[in-house]
């Protein structure tokens, strides 16, 4: 069988090593953005402000701000996609994982699932951002042009 333009072989080990890399990047930006944030508003980051589903809200500042570390973190993690995925069909995958397991995160550490309508609100829109902007520049270096002529000019 003929060898087919950028093939696709399933290798589980690459998988995995992607996913905790974006893990790893989605709550070290988190953590960085949490930080940058916090000064603005004189508090440190803490993992109440990282897992807990009552924080977030439009009624406090601690909650205005983790809302915003949030929604940047979503942007800066569509770079992650960029860098370590490369491919504009899983960057959806990859980014409902992450959420996925920041979910998790939160069910483990409160004890309990998160019900506050805010929470939802906040990742569902961190979630379309980061798929929808990841997938977007993974697209952009995937249609560049394929060079043809790899000969080098000759100047006459």
């Amino acid at each position: 069988m003929a060898a087919q333009f950028r093939s696709y072989v399933w290798d589980p080990a690459l998988i995995v090593a992607q996913m905790v890399l974006l893990q790893a990047g989605y709550y070290s930006s988190l953590g960085l953005w949490l930080a940058l944030l916090g000064t603005l508003g004189s508090t440190g980051p803490s993992l109440q402000q990282v897992f807990s589903d009552e924080i977030l809200g439009f009624s406090t500042p601690p909650g205005r701000l983790s809302m915003m570390a949030f929604i940047l973190n979503a942007l800066t993690c569509a770079l992650a996609l960029l860098y370590f995925i490369r491919r504009g069909k899983q960057c959806l995958d990859f980014t409902v994982t992450v959420h996925f397991f920041h979910l998790l995160g939160c069910w483990i550490y409160n004890s309990r699932f998160p019900s506050t309508l805010t929470w939802w609100l906040v990742h569902v829109v961190c979630t379309a951002l980061m798929a929808a902007i990841g997938e977007y520049l993974c697209m952009r270096i995937e249609l560049r042009e394929i060079p043809l002529n790899s000969a080098p000019k000759s100047n006459v």
